[in-house]
Parts: structure tokens; C-alpha cells; sequence
């Protein structure tokens, strides 16, 4: 594979005119990537940050390690792994908005995790220097409130049992509105990173197992009517804090369908809902691997998102180009080259079907801009390349398309179906 310099990709992304998109008239859709594994450390995407120590999550990994040696260790990545060059490198890409996943010890000083609000900070900086914007989105919570590594605590869902961490939460989210609600580089606030539904959460009960034996007898699932609750209060206080045009982002839960009417009943202003659609993990599901059973998938994500956007709009907060039927390519009697090829036609093809489908939502972020710190360093598996933005760029698996303007948050008020 040729080694090429991101500033020389082609421009990935155009303005999409579906029928009833978003993308059709009025705000600038939404492009975007994720920041993950800066802020808030997920071992599978560098696992040379928990070398060294028996820990799979961020929480552990700062319970067994050194505090001296786990600090030296994490300053260094976070100095090292998003700098200013990544935010101009994002920026021609023709991406307008960066999510920007930050742990609820954000303003903490506490050794090895603590100080994350300095890089924050410096985030704004950077975005405003080349016109991003920057949606913050709260992706831990103490105890827990999905149970994945990305929650920083594996097999944990105990947060919304226990006041104190439901309050630290808002306090947190709070401290955010307060230190960035007027800096012209900030999108909005996300109130929490994918709570998790009782599907969901029994779905990865025995594969997610808290190490903690009393956080594995009391997790369950985040209730429809917790999250309802917790959403009330997180934007009413917010909105204390927030100019009206900066957005206030709920993540559906893994319960797409039930916020339809929920902004409007509650007259809330200028809000999105976010929705995390993996083509991998329906393959998980359903274990079809073949174009037509994604072209199915994302025909019904199409019709939910349209239905939606009718009423509020929609971000899909999370996506990225995984699959199986690119991933097993059989190389036969093909050469190298050919097989490239081959392949980078598949996922061309299976991303243009997400972006189709996505075009219907107000805008997308890419799940993640990158993993490895070098793009030029290729991950330990091929799955792994499907999540780094950079790598996909390069092997030409995402189409060249045009870059869309800058994008603008304006308020919006959910509209009657």
C-alpha cells in the first residue's frame, strides 16, 4: 500500500440532496469524526497505554498502576496523541465538527487522570484556529452506565442507582456549560454516551463482567424512565448555563423509537437525538454478511431516521465502515494489486450505502479519527484499520466526495409529527 500524506487526500465529502434529508435546505449538514481514546482510554485501540498491568478499563488500569508511573504515561499520550496538527488535518479532510468524548473526572487534578480539562481547553483552541466545531459529549459515568471500555469501567452499569453519581454527572456537564457554553468554537453538550437498554445490557452480560463483585450483583440496565428523568434535568439545567444556539445532544439509548415525541412534550429547544449505527454489530445479530442484508439494514435505519428528523434532528454519533463482506475477501488467483483493489471497491460500496442512509439525519461522526498515533503505523488486525478514519482515507475506502460548509448549531424547536 502506497504510504500517502493526508494533506494530498482528496477532499472525502459533498452535500448529500436526499429527498427529505436534512442535507436538502436550511443548516449545513453535519460532518464529522470522534476524538475516542484521547480523553477517555479504550485498550483495544492502543494497548500499549495498559502494558504492563492486568487491566482491560481505564478505571482499573489507574487502580493497579503506580499513580507516578500511570501519570508520566498518560500525560505523555495525551500531549502526543491529538495535537494541533490533527485538528488542521481534520479540517482538510472536509470535516466541520470533532466529537470530543471527556471522562466525568474532566476538571479532577488527582493523579494519573486527572488535569483533562487542559486538553479541552486546548481543543477549543484549536478549533477555532480552523473553524471546527466541537460537540463535548460526557462519555463515563461513576459506576458506570453501559458497562463497555468505553465506559471506563467493563461490566459496571451502576449510576443510575445511586444519587451522588447522578448528581456528579449533572455538576460535571454543569462545569462544561460554564467554562465553554460561550466559546464560538462549541457545537453543544452531549449529556451522557450511550446508556444502555435492557437488550443491550442482557445481551453482553456474561462477555462484560464487572471486577468488582458487588458492581456485577447490582448493575442492570438504565430504565426508560430514569433516562427520561435525568434528560428533564439535565437540560433545564443546562440551558441555565448554554446560549440558545448552542445544542443540547441525548443519546437515544439504544431506544431510537421512543423519543419521538418526548423534546416537543417537554419544549426543549435546539436538541438532538444521537444514534450509534454499526453495520458490525447487526452482523453480530443477524449473521448475514453479504451487500443485500446491509442494503436491508440500512433501508429501515433510513425510514426510523426520516421519521425522526420530521421531528427533531438526528446526529449518528457513531458509525464506521466494518464488515464482514469486505473484511473476508477471498484473494482466489488475484494478485496483490488486484485484491487491493478489490477490496477498497467493497467498502467504497458498503460506505456509500451508509452515507446514503445517513443523509437523511442532520450529520454524522465517524468513530475514530484515529488509532495508532502515526497514520502510516497499521494496526495489529484489519478490523482495526475500519476504525481509524485516517487509514480508511488511504486505502481509498471511503469515496471522494466534496467538503460541505461550515457547519452552524441553531435553534431548533421539536416540531409536531
Amino acid at each position: 500500500m502506497k504510504r500517502l500524506s493526508l494533506q494530498r487526500l482528496p477532499l472525502p465529502w459533498r452535500t448529500a440532496t436526499a429527498d427529505t434529508g436534512a442535507e436538502s435546505g436550511g443548516l449545513a449538514p453535519i460532518r464529522g469524526v470522534n476524538l475516542g481514546n484521547w480523553l477517555v482510554l479504550e485498550k483495544w485501540m492502543e494497548p500499549a497505554l495498559f502494558e504492563g498491568y492486568r487491566a482491560e478499563d481505564e478505571d482499573t488500569l489507574a487502580t493497579v498502576a503506580p499513580k507516578d508511573q500511570l501519570a508520566q504515561r498518560i500525560r505523555h499520550h495525551r500531549d502526543t496523541y491529538i495535537t494541533e496538527r490533527d485538528f488542521r488535518e481534520i479540517a482538510a479532510c472536509g470535516m466541520n465538527l470533532v466529537r470530543l468524548p471527556v471522562p466525568y473526572t474532566v476538571f479532577e487534578s488527582e493523579p494519573p487522570l486527572g488535569g483533562a480539562w487542559r486538553y479541552v481547553d486546548k481543543a477549543m483552541r484549536w478549533a477555532r484556529t480552523y473553524h471546527l466545531r466541537v460537540l463535548l459529549d460526557l462519555h463515563t459515568a461513576p459506576g458506570g452506565q453501559n458497562g463497555f471500555d468505553s465506559s471506563g469501567l467493563i461490566g459496571a452499569v451502576t449510576w443510575h442507582k445511586k444519587p451522588q453519581n447522578v448528581e456528579k454527572a449533572i455538576t460535571v456537564l454543569e462545569g462544561l456549560a460554564r467554562r465553554y457554553g460561550h466559546d464560538p468554537a462549541l457545537f453543544g453538550i452531549e449529556v451522557i454516551n450511550e446508556p444502555v437498554s435492557w437488550p443491550v445490557f442482557f445481551s453482553n452480560r456474561k462477555k462484560l463482567v464487572a471486577r468488582n463483585p458487588k458492581d456485577k450483583r447490582y448493575s442492570s440496565y438504565v430504565p426508560m424512565s430514569f433516562l427520561r428523568q435525568y434528560y428533564r434535568a439535565t437540560y433545564k439545567r443546562l440551558r441555565r448555563y448554554l446560549p440558545d444556539d448552542k445544542a443540547i445532544v441525548f443519546h437515544d439509548g439504544f431506544r431510537f423509537g421512543l423519543w419521538r415525541d418526548f423534546f416537543k412534550r417537554n419544549q426543549m429547544t435546539n436538541v438532538y437525538v444521537d444514534a450509534h449505527v454499526y453495520l458490525s454489530a447487526a452482523e453480530r445479530i443477524a449473521r448475514v454478511h453479504s451487500p443485500w442484508a446491509y442494503r436491508l439494514f440500512l433501508r429501515w435505519q433510513r425510514r426510523r431516521i426520516r421519521s425522526m428528523q420530521r421531528v427533531v434532528p438526528v446526529l449518528v454519533g457513531e458509525w464506521c465502515v466494518e464488515n464482514e463482506w469486505a473484511k473476508n475477501l477471498d484473494p482466489g488467483e488475484m494478485d496483490l494489486d488486484q485484491f487491493d483493489d478489490a477490496q477498497r471497491r467493497r467498502f467504497a460500496h458498503v460506505t456509500r450505502m451508509q452515507l446514503d442512509c445517513f443523509g437523511q439525519a442532520a450529520g454524522w461522526m465517524y468513530w475514530s479519527w484515529k488509532l495508532e498515533p502515526s497514520p502510516h503505523t497499521a494496526p495489529d488486525a484489519l478490523w482495526k484499520e475500519c476504525w481509524d478514519f485516517r487509514r480508511c482515507l488511504m486505502h481509498g475506502w471511503l469515496p471522494s466526495l466534496r467538503r460541505p460548509p461550515a457547519v452552524h448549531a441553531a435553534p431548533h424547536t421539536a416540531s409536531p409529527s
